[in-house]
This record gives C-alpha cells, sequence and structure tokens, in this order.
C-alpha cells in the first residue's frame, strides 16, 4: 500500500488561476493593524536587553580572539614561523 505524499498543490490542475494579489492600501492597513497587537518594550526592558546584548557579545569577542592567539601561537610553532 503506497502513501500519497503530495501536497495539496501538486493535485490543483495547472490551468487553474492565482489569487488576487493584494492591494497596497489594503497591505498598509494590515501591516498597521499587526503593528498595534505587538507589545513595545518600556525603556527600561530596552536598557537591559541592549546591555545584555553588548556583554555577551564582549564575552564572545573575547572567546574568539583567546582561540585565534592560541590556535596562531599553535600554527607558528608548528611550522617554525619568523
Amino acid at each position: 500500500m503506497a502513501i500519497d505524499t503530495r501536497g495539496e498543490t501538486a493535485d490543483k490542475p495547472s490551468g487553474e488561476k492565482k489569487a488576487k494579489r493584494t492591494s497596497p492600501a489594503l497591505f498598509y492597513r494590515q501591516v498597521v493593524a499587526e503593528l498595534r497587537k505587538v507589545i513595545w518594550p518600556t525603556r527600561k526592558d530596552l536598557i537591559s536587553y541592549t546591555t545584555i546584548v553588548l556583554i555577551f557579545v564582549l564575552v564572545m569577542v573575547g572567546i574568539v580572539a583567546g582561540l585565534d592567539a592560541v590556535l596562531t601561537e599553535g600554527v607558528l610553532r608548528i611550522f617554525g614561523g619568523a
């Protein structure tokens, strides 16, 4: 017994017309409606999120710089750099 794994679009005849495009005005109204649903962060939240991101980025830069220094030193020792 074979299982049909084709999607719904595979069953539609190729001659069927596509759906109409949304007008720019309707699109704009929909975007504005969705933006009204967003819960925007307060200034305090924004400052704390920014601080956390900056600290994380600095830690990652330190880790990458440390690994780069260690690997560079190892390559120079192996291949006898100047």
